[in-house]
């Protein structure tokens, strides 16, 4: 049988020109988890536990779960962060207990912005009737974004001024460099899902009419503020990623040509790995279906030099289906997500069903397929 092209190495370039080492093309994406009862921001043995796991199923990259860069930026308070000492001594063991068992690890930088300060996605917590906004009551907190809108139907936020956004920028760059002391090999810039640059990006959020808002290249501004703020003290021999929504799916809102030529600055400004998921701003409008967002992952991997790393990412479930999207050039891997949830050992399974090399750890032997 030929080799598979998704369990084939690939390098994420860095500044240094040593580049990231990736054992495969299988990556682990952010997915929250609310698993943070102390509501402090400190991951706990379920970080541990939970990428741990991912580690051991034989993914080359592993990426924390939405990591806030201040404390009014979480999704909910359940949500882990990198605002402070103790979150970064918290991480270091999480690190370092991955990259053991020969996964790479990212962490996702994120601010949540105007979807800050919400109840999370529990099914419990949706039982009780906690649903959107955390109420004064339960511990909610003043939330802010590019313009002050009801789009998310959520507790409105709060304009930010021009001093508030240059403060959220060294937030970010502060945020990055506490992950360099945690023992992360990259940041993944949270861009997508309708979160605080995300709500910058879009015009379907973005109201404001000053450097920040109106033309593309207002828009934008946060953001390469953001990236050019990391990228001053994120360490050269480290990698730079991003994940956009490449897609509102709304004809007023932003489009895939939007994402195309912002990656191409992005890649200017040093970020090399890129991941293509979608929406998060107003109902859902898209496309459904097994690869849906694939063409947008095809889109930027077209536009950028060969050797950005481009994932496709949303109901890539079957094997046979993720090495089709490497073979055929559509990206150069794939974000197992959901699939990964009730199987952490998705890749070793579809390295069997491929013929590759698998990557459990040598206690599993007995579980080999």
């Amino acid at each position: 049988m030929p080799q598979s092209k998704l369990f084939s190495p690939v390098t994420i370039p860095t500044k240094s020109g040593n580049g990231l080492q990736l054992r495969n093309r299988v990556v682990l994406p952010p997915m929250c988890q609310y698993a943070i009862d102390k509501r402090d921001g400190v991951p706990t043995t379920w970080q541990l536990a939970h990428l741990g796991s991912m580690a051991h199923g034989g993914f080359s990259l592993v990426v924390t779960e939405a990591t806030a860069v201040a404390a009014e930026g979480r999704i909910s308070d359940r949500d882990a962060g990198l605002w402070n000492e103790e979150q970064i001594e918290a991480w270091k063991p999480i690190t370092q207990y991955v990259r053991s068992h020969g996964a790479a690890v990212g962490v996702q930088l994120a601010h949540a912005g105007a979807k800050a300060s919400t109840y999370g996605w529990l099914k419990e917590l949706e039982d009780a009737g906690k649903l959107g906004s955390i109420s004064d009551e339960d511990g909610g907190w003043e939330t802010f974004s590019s313009s002050s809108s009801d789009v998310f139907g959520l507790k409105p936020a709060t304009a930010m001024s021009t001093e508030q956004i240059a403060a959220s920028v060294q937030d970010w760059a502060d945020a990055a460099q506490r992950a360099d002391e945690a023992g992360f090999d990259l940041i993944q810039i949270h861009a997508a899902h309708g979160y605080l640059i995300h709500q910058f990006l879009s015009p379907l959020s973005n109201e404001r009419t000053d450097e920040y808002g109106g033309s593309y290249e207002n828009r934008t501004r946060y953001l390469r503020e953001v990236v050019e703020a990391i990228t001053a003290v994120w360490p050269a021999d480290k990698a730079l990623g991003i994940r956009f929504s490449g897609e509102d799916w709304v004809e007023e809102g932003w489009r895939i040509a939007d994402t195309v030529k912002l990656a191409k600055q992005m890649y200017d400004l040093g970020v090399r790995a890129f991941d293509l998921s979608s929406a998060g701003i107003g109902a859902f409008a898209g496309p459904t279906g097994p690869g849906y967002q694939v063409p947008l992952a095809q889109a930027v991997k077209q536009a950028l030099p060969e050797d950005a790393f481009v994932t496709a990412v949303g109901v890539i479930t079957d094997p046979t289906q993720a090495e089709h999207i490497v073979v055929t050039g559509q990206a150069d891997g794939v974000s197992i997500a959901r699939a990964a949830l009730g199987n952490p050992q998705w890749p070793n399974h579809a390295a069997q069903q491929l013929g590759a090399q698998k990557s459990h750890p040598p206690q599993y032997w007995r579980g080999r397929w």
